[in-house]
């Protein structure tokens, strides 16, 4: 395992304040081995190399972790596993449930659940709009998956009952939220909160949904 690599993931983890063991440590380089191998043929992500993915999609995933109540988690258009399988890892103790309609990347995500023991995940290859939970996720995570009116729109049967929304967005958060207002008026931004990743010079925000009380 590189040395570098994991102590830049350690160091990142410091800066955002939250505790990691040597454990979770092999278990997240061991995940972002795979992807580079598997990126080779399925076109996973567009970031090629680990130093990059370090930033990119652990510490960028991980970055939401003080923010995110207790409770199941629905991670939506997956994907390569971001930020569900991070999350997973770091917290053995919450089920994460991992969603996308593409099936290559549901068999990449089947062999790092099994190569990697994450018995808390559950993969489902679907589209939103057509998953049937058999039981009510009480928040649903996105990164980088839709705009914020077309996710409440593919999510908004969970959000009726009950499920909150955690959006990972950039820059465009403000017209996102306009656009949000205009389409959805029964649904409320509870929070919008700045989002620091280390090592990362961009602008992150984490959007929370819920349904308007009536």
């Amino acid at each position: 395992m590189d040395e570098p690599l994991r102590r830049h993931l350690a160091e990142g983890m410091a800066q955002l304040q939250l505790a990691i063991d040597s454990q979770q440590i092999t278990a997240l380089m061991m995940y972002l081995q795979l992807m580079s191998r598997w990126n080779k043929a399925y076109n996973l992500t567009a970031v090629r190399d680990l130093p990059s993915m370090v930033i990119r999609h652990l510490l960028d995933s991980l970055a939401i972790l003080p923010h995110l109540p207790e409770g199941s988690v629905l991670d939506v258009g997956t994907g390569a596993g971001l930020p569900g399988v991070p999350i997973a890892i770091m917290q053995p103790n919450r089920q994460v449930a991992l969603l996308d309609s593409n099936g290559k990347k549901i068999r990449f995500l089947f062999q790092v659940k099994t190569q990697l023991g994450l018995s808390n995940i559950s993969l489902h290859e679907t589209r939103v709009e057509q998953f049937v939970a058999t039981a009510v996720p009480d928040l649903v995570v996105s990164r980088a998956f839709a705009s914020l009116s077309d996710m409440v729109k593919m999510c908004e049967p969970l959000l009726r009952q009950g499920t909150r929304i955690f959006a990972m967005k950039g820059a465009d958060v403000e017209a996102e939220l306009r656009a949000l207002q205009d389409d959805w008026p029964n649904v409320v931004p509870v929070t919008r909160q700045s989002l620091t990743v280390p090592g990362l010079n961009e602008a992150r925000w984490l959007v929370e949904l819920r349904a308007a009380k009536h």
